[in-house]
């Protein structure tokens, strides 16, 4: 069956860094695009950054631009998520999920499968 595992949340300091990776398996992972979501305590979720079949990439959330980068391994099939300058208000717990189409999109009710989440707490 389709799953989405997430990995790689902790606690980290303001300005530090963490890498986030989303396991694939039981679909056409090649074929997918393949988005990533946070929801902090009381806020909705909201559509971070995404990645086409094609590699073609798209950051949604203006607040992480230029900080945080999406790359995938269809050998792997594996997507990562590089997060760098982290700030307190990054804290969230980050999904990755499968569009239901092969495009990517910033509204949740487009993805069909979600992984279990992971949590990013940044904090001095």
């Amino acid at each position: 069956q389709v799953q989405l595992v997430e990995s790689g949340g902790g606690l980290v300091q303001p300005g530090g860094s963490l890498r986030l990776s989303c396991a694939a398996s039981g679909f056409a992972f090649y074929d997918a695009a393949i988005g990533w979501f946070r929801q902090a305590p009381g806020k909705e979720r909201e559509g971070v950054i995404c990645i086409t079949s094609y590699g073609v990439t798209i950051t949604y959330a203006n607040t992480v631009k230029g900080r945080f980068t999406i790359s995938r391994d269809n050998v792997k099939n594996l997507v990562n998520l590089e997060m760098n300058s982290l700030r307190p208000e990054d804290t969230a717990i980050y999904y990755c999920a499968r569009s239901r189409a092969p495009l990517c999109s910033s509204t949740s009710s487009n993805y069909n499968y979600w992984g279990q989440g992971t949590q990013v707490n940044v904090s001095a």
